[in-house]
């Protein structure tokens, strides 16, 4: 699926027929099993995301594929491997592909190739998330907006698994109570909407759990100011993402008496300052499928989508409320 301008992606996305490359002594021809169609995508093809790839371009930044031939100097892949990419960018959107041997990762092919396809963004950025900012232990709680997001159904899960509790704020929407029901289902500990955030029943809730150290904010806007009411003092507000499109506003005196940190997270960033080190970069992998095979994080809700219907899935993608990630099966 090609782009060879920016614009509205039902637009100017096209299916094309391209000749796959001569492989290289170091490259690595894979054929494409499912990829995700994530917001970050649509906003490269738009024009509006920090990352861009030089034009014409293939969209997908993720995915899973199979390797079918190695070049005679690569070492770490071998036909039949599962590999996912190693950094944003490589456009997965394609039936087939010839890549560098460092711009993939390999996974392990025992895990449900959905986990798979759906890994190197959501599932990491929830991970780091929950590791870097705060030392969170068992019984700690955490707080998160737009917990039906793919990384909110992550963060819920890898939480649950290390005995961190969560507090899930979701927009209100018609089928609000079977959202719940499935947010509860993978572990939340409870489900609110952005209006129960302003109400002072939320003193209920800190009756059975700590109040916050941890606050994750994907929206931005009137939904962060309530968020950080209930954080705790020297609590830490980590920003990676802006739905709602509007700033992220704090009062004075939550900085001056309550000593609030705020932070930003970019997952393509942290792999940047990570790329000389593969060691920490396995070990997230090695421990995210680990929770895969024990049935402790499964993918988010998601819909399966033929390569030739992709017009469809990019609009289903980019409609308000979405509780289903749109997968190409290619």
């Amino acid at each position: 699926l090609l782009y060879e301008r920016h614009g509205e992606p039902a637009a100017v996305v096209q299916l094309k027929d391209l000749e796959v490359p001569r492989l290289g002594d170091r490259d690595v021809h894979v054929k494409m099993l499912a990829a995700p169609i994530n917001p970050a995508d649509i906003n490269m093809i738009q024009g509006t995301y920090p990352l861009q790839s030089p034009l014409p371009a293939v969209g997908g930044n993720e995915g899973v594929g199979q390797v079918l031939e190695v070049g005679c100097c690569v070492t770490a892949l071998k036909p039949g491997d599962w590999v996912i990419p190693a950094d944003a960018g490589l456009g997965t959107w394609r039936t087939w592909g010839v890549f560098p041997e460092e711009m993939l990762l390999k996974v392990p092919s025992d895990i449900p190739v959905l986990c798979a396809a759906t890994l190197s963004v959501n599932p990491c950025t929830a991970f780091r998330m929950l590791a870097d900012f705060e030392s969170l232990a068992p019984g700690d709680s955490v707080i998160q907006n737009a917990a039906n997001s793919g990384v909110g159904q992550a963060v819920i899960q890898i939480a649950r698994a290390s005995g961190i509790k969560t507090i899930n704020v979701v927009r209100d929407r018609p089928d609000l109570p079977k959202l719940v029901e499935r947010l509860m289902a993978l572990g939340a500990d409870h489900v609110i909407t952005e209006e129960m955030l302003r109400k002072p029943e939320m003193k209920n809730i800190f009756k059975s759990i700590p109040r916050p150290r941890l606050a994750l904010n994907c929206v931005g806007g009137k939904s962060t100011t309530e968020m950080l009411r209930h954080l705790q003092p020297k609590g830490t507000m980590v920003t990676y993402g802006g739905m709602a499109k509007q700033p992220v506003m704090v009062p004075v005196s939550a900085f001056i008496f309550r000593d609030l940190r705020l932070r930003g997270f970019w997952m393509t960033q942290w792999r940047k300052d990570h790329a000389q080190d593969q060691g920490s970069v396995a070990a997230m992998m090695d421990a995210l499928c680990q929770l895969i095979r024990r049935g402790q994080l499964t993918a988010p809700a998601c819909t399966e989508v033929p390569l030739q219907d992709y017009r469809a899935a990019l609009e289903a993608s980019m409609k308000p409320f979405v509780s289903s990630k749109q997968i190409l099966v290619l």
